[in-house]
């Protein structure tokens, strides 16, 4: 980035902070006091998926992180440290794991391509891939399949969510949580809900945790 990008988007800082004071003078004081978000967003890092702005939250109200292709991986610390912090203690109501059509890290691994490090990471939506192969390789429109790629991603993901002790201790505990798969379309902005589980919802007995109480 250029220093002149860098000094435009101080200038684009400084006119947002009088803006919002134009609103509200105690604005950064009430929001500098802590955070109660309702929502947590596991998204992807996609510049063009920002979760506040096409949500319509204001700060404080929702609770993000954002990787390649919005994985739930059990060997993420990064992103199972976020998930226990908004469930255990932010004591967020609703989990979002949101994917979008057109995402290039489901691009990617739909090719053959050697991306080198990034390889391991796309390796997860590979394995998705290959567990519906037949399903896929029925869809004969290429932008077709890879957007049904995308939501089967999405689909794998709450249920990866649903086999973590941190989600699950939350139901046992019996805290009001529940888990949202959706897609963004790029195209018109929309939100697109495409599947929804909570502590009722069947999971496979082998994924379920003891507790101390049990």
């Amino acid at each position: 980035m250029s220093k002149e990008s860098i000094e435009s988007l101080l200038r684009a800082n400084q006119q947002w902070v009088e803006e919002e004071l134009i609103k509200d003078p105690n604005f950064f004081k009430e929001l500098a006091k802590g955070q109660t978000p309702q929502f947590l967003w596991i998204g992807c890092s996609d510049s063009r998926v920002p979760a506040d702005r096409i949500t319509g939250t204001k700060p404080g109200e929702i609770f993000v992180h954002r990787n390649i292709a919005n994985l739930v991986l059990h060997t993420d610390l990064n992103m199972l440290s976020v998930l226990e912090y908004a469930v255990a203690y932010l004591k967020v109501k609703h989990i979002i794991v949101c994917g979008h059509y057109g995402c290039g890290g489901v691009r990617a691994a739909i090719s053959r391509n050697n991306y080198e490090l990034l390889n391991k990471w796309l390796r997860n939506i590979k394995d998705i891939y290959v567990k519906n192969e037949a399903l896929l390789h029925a869809i004969p429109d290429s932008v077709d399949r890879e957007n049904a790629l995308v939501e089967l991603s999405i689909k794998q993901q709450i249920e990866n969510l649903m086999k973590t002790s941190v989600v699950q201790k939350a139901w046992h505990l019996g805290e009001d949580l529940t888990l949202h798969g959706m897609v963004y379309d790029l195209t018109n902005g929309r939100l697109q809900q495409l599947i929804q589980y909570d502590r009722n919802s069947p999971l496979p007995e082998i994924y379920r945790f003891y507790f101390d109480e049990d």
